[in-house]
């Protein structure tokens, strides 16, 4: 199998690298062009990729085409290719916030390709990733397993309706960085009482990663978990206390009303 990205920007550089830390194929078979090439030709030579000299060669050569690029190219660069996706037939994977399988489907001018659209955050770099992913009517079981599979090497994924992306794009792509946030704000308050920032943030990153692996794994909902820490009377409940009276949660509900409206602004 062979896996072509067109863009290799910063969501396909994390999905290629989280695609060699798990030793998912062979670093040969993954091809890679982009309108940059010395960009796309240094990051292929650094990783043992296959740099190929233009769009349609990917579509070519892959089983598999991502396309990675912004979402405001992505109809424009399948539109120029519907002559090759009808050749070949690959699976078309677009990880485009905002551009719809109709669209897609659309400009592919093809109403038999198999076509799925994908939402990973960057923490598939690492195979920590979470995937929401939704296929067109006309994509058939075999090939949204094989892109399932795929994803699922990378970390965890879900099957979600189209209309819930936006919803997903916020709580998964967007919030990484509020987590880094709250690791940051926890490793500051650690420096305010003597610690050193680097062991302050050390501490806060692998409670932030336990407590997540906590959720995941427990029976209990999040607030089950914090009755579960938070003792009579104690320092924990105190906390939770002055972080919800400061609206934290309030906060956080904002960030992600935010995220969500920026993208329907496009």
């Amino acid at each position: 199998m062979k896996i072509g990205f067109i863009g290799v920007g910063h969501m396909a550089q994390a999905i290629i690298l989280g695609l060699q830390r798990q030793n998912y194929l062979p670093a040969a078979n993954i091809l890679v062009h982009s309108v940059h090439p010395a960009h796309y030709q240094q990051f292929a030579a650094a990783n043992g990729l296959t740099p190929v000299a233009s769009n349609a060669a990917v579509v070519d050569q892959a089983d598999i085409v991502i396309l990675a690029v912004p979402a405001t190219q992505t109809l424009e660069i399948v539109a120029q290719l519907q002559t090759e996706l009808t050749a070949k037939q690959p699976i078309l994977v677009s990880v485009a916030g905002g551009i719809s399988l109709a669209q897609l489907q659309e400009n592919s001018d093809s109403t038999n390709l198999s076509i799925l659209r994908t939402m990973p955050n960057v923490n598939v770099a690492i195979a920590q990733g979470m995937t929401a992913l939704v296929a067109a009517p006309t994509t058939p079981e075999k090939d949204f397993a094989q892109v399932k599979q795929l994803f699922q090497a990378l970390g965890q994924t879900i099957q979600l309706a189209e209309k819930d992306f936006p919803a997903f794009s916020a709580v998964s792509g967007s919030a990484p960085a509020f987590a880094y946030l709250f690791i940051d704000a926890l490793s500051r308050a650690g420096v305010k009482y003597g610690l050193d920032k680097a062991a302050a943030t050390r501490i806060a990153a692998q409670t932030v990663k336990g407590s997540a692996a906590n959720v995941l794994q427990s029976q209990e909902n999040p607030w089950g978990l914090i009755d579960q820490v938070s003792s009579p009377g104690g320092t924990t409940v105190a906390g939770v206390l002055a972080l919800e009276e400061a609206g934290l949660m309030s906060a956080v509900v904002k960030g992600i009303d935010a995220t969500i409206a920026k993208e329907k602004q496009g």
